[in-house]
């Protein structure tokens, strides 16, 4: 059953699988040149496992921040996690001791193909689920151990690598733009997101946006469901 989960399941993460051999390898190469060694980048992406959060980890460790500022900044960063587990309540719904794990690793990457994921014939479902999830967990701590080793025997200037994240942030955003005829949710999130950087600025305007977004896309819940029923069945 698992066997035949995770080989459904590695095609649908090969972008991912590209993803973060790029971005956790610079992750790893900014560790190192923070005087942090590959068994550093391999435990923080086994046990942490938060792209954007170890990035800013990176900077808090080579800052020397208080403790008290490492837990405020990375709730601020990660709150969108939150809001992700909203909309995957039942798809989790019945996978016993795995739940525990698939909201551990619930990523933006491993978010948007869980909410995307069309199963495959003849898989369970869950364990399907379970297989993303782990292999994108794979392949982050793979590529982060990579760029650790490569970064203290070869030697890197990472001046702008963490831009990394940002271009896999926008080729998810192309591929699920692509992947749904309907692109009203793509449409209220950029909306609201630009509303708010413009009224609240960019420090201030992360938790707000989100928080509107949820409501808005709760309020919509129903007609949203609905459209993509009906352009499943038009594809049939």
């Amino acid at each position: 059953m698992y066997r035949r989960a995770f080989r459904a399941a590695f095609p649908a993460t090969v972008p991912v699988l590209m993803g973060y051999l790029a971005i956790g390898m610079a992750f790893g190469l900014m560790l190192q040149a923070i005087g942090y060694n590959f068994i550093w980048a391999f435990f923080m992406s086994v046990t942490i496992y938060a792209g954007s959060g170890q990035y800013l980890g990176v900077e808090l460790l080579g800052t020397a921040a208080t403790l008290g500022s490492v837990a405020l900044l990375t709730f601020i960063i990660n709150f969108r996690h939150l809001v992700y587990g909203l909309s995957l309540l039942e798809k989790f719904k019945g996978m016993g001791i795995r739940k525990l794990y698939m909201i551990f690793s619930l990523t933006d990457e491993t978010y948007a193909l869980l909410s995307s994921a069309r199963v495959p014939e003849r898989v369970d479902p869950h364990t399907y689920y379970f297989a993303i999830a782990v292999l994108d967990h794979c392949y982050w701590i793979a590529g982060s151990v990579i760029g650790s080793v490569a970064g203290a025997l070869l030697g890197f200037d990472t001046t702008g690598i963490d831009f990394a994240m940002t271009a896999l942030f926008i080729v998810i955003a192309v591929d699920q733009w692509s992947a749904y005829r309907e692109h009203l949710p793509a449409l209220l999130g950029f909306g609201v997101t630009v509303v708010s950087l413009i009224l609240l600025g960019a420090d201030a305007m992360l938790i707000p946006a989100l928080c509107a977004i949820v409501v808005i896309l709760l309020l919509l819940r129903v007609r949203l469901d609905a459209q993509e029923e009906t352009a499943q069945k038009e594809e049939v």
